[in-house]
């Protein structure tokens, strides 16, 4: 965070001329710099961001789960606080909402919100499948509960996106441990298959491994294969042994690559379900 700067306050103070801030630093925001060699990481810009706000903001959102330890955020993910502000620039989103100092940390000198209110937030303001595939992720690295955030909506009974936040966190799911695997989770909900239990163990014994999702009265699971699978030679060599051991306790393991249509999954996902003469009640 020391690496950005508040460019009228380094000139007040002497410290910088007008001619080294020009040539020394780029500007992230209006009255906000940062050195011209520094990569444009998210954390310098929720940096730059707070230093924007007259350290006054209360980062949440995206940028808040990123801080808690949650994967899969993006650098030019824009930056969302909480504070009165009717026109922030470009790379800034601002909520004007009631918090609680109990839904409130300091991280490395910034105001953030806690996993259960960042969990709320990302839940209400995004769209469903996105706020599911943060939500998994910051699950993941927090442990936080749905139950937790669910409490939040009883102290703000009034609060904006209520309804979109309760479909979203009642799919919360910690044991997704990619976006690809909660959109592949989501694509079987919504076909109307059963929700899939995530991150089976299947052992033999010996040796352990997990499966993504499945359904265990059918011993039907999925795994979502990124490209490393194919392309990582010790990869490769490990999945062999891992598809013997899955398929010698009986399972049919699905495996799913991003060039698979949804259509093509879950017609795979109802034939192994007829192999295995499994016909759940809200299968459609």
């Amino acid at each position: 965070m020391s690496e950005v700067v508040v460019g009228g306050e380094l000139l007040a103070s002497g410290a910088l001329t007008r001619g080294q801030l020009r040539w020394n630093y780029r500007r992230l925001f209006p009255g906000v710099y940062a050195p011209k060699e520094s990569s444009p990481t998210l954390r310098l810009r929720v940096a730059g961001a707070w230093l924007w706000s007259g350290r006054n903001g209360v980062v949440t959102g995206r940028a808040a789960a990123a801080i808690h330890g949650a994967l899969w955020v993006g650098a030019t993910t824009p930056v969302e606080m909480l504070w009165q502000c009717g026109r922030p620039p470009e790379g800034i989103i601002v909520r004007n909402e009631r918090v609680h100092d109990d839904e409130l940390l300091e991280v490395g000198g910034l105001l953030v919100t806690t996993p259960r209110r960042t969990a709320f937030d990302l839940a209400r303001h995004l769209p469903r499948d996105s706020a599911v595939a943060h939500l998994d992720a910051l699950a993941r690295a927090t442990g936080v509960t749905t139950a937790q955030v669910s409490a939040l909506a009883e102290r703000y009974p009034r609060a904006r996106g209520l309804p979109r936040a309760r479909v979203a966190l009642d799919l919360m799911d910690g044991g997704a441990q990619s976006p690809r695997e909660t959109d592949l989770r989501l694509t079987l909900i919504d076909a109307g298959l059963p929700r899939p239990r995530t991150q089976i163990r299947v052992s033999d014994g010996y040796r352990e491994a997990f499966i993504d999702m499945g359904y265990d009265e059918a011993k039907v699971g999925l795994d979502y294969e990124g490209s490393h699978h194919s392309t990582d030679r010790g990869q490769y060599v490990h999945d062999i042994g891992r598809t013997e051991l899955i398929d010698n306790q009986g399972w049919i393991d699905i495996k799913v690559v991003k060039e698979h249509s949804r259509a093509f999954v879950i017609h795979r996902v109802r034939e192994a379900f007829t192999r295995r003469g499994w016909a759940p009640q809200t299968l459609r």
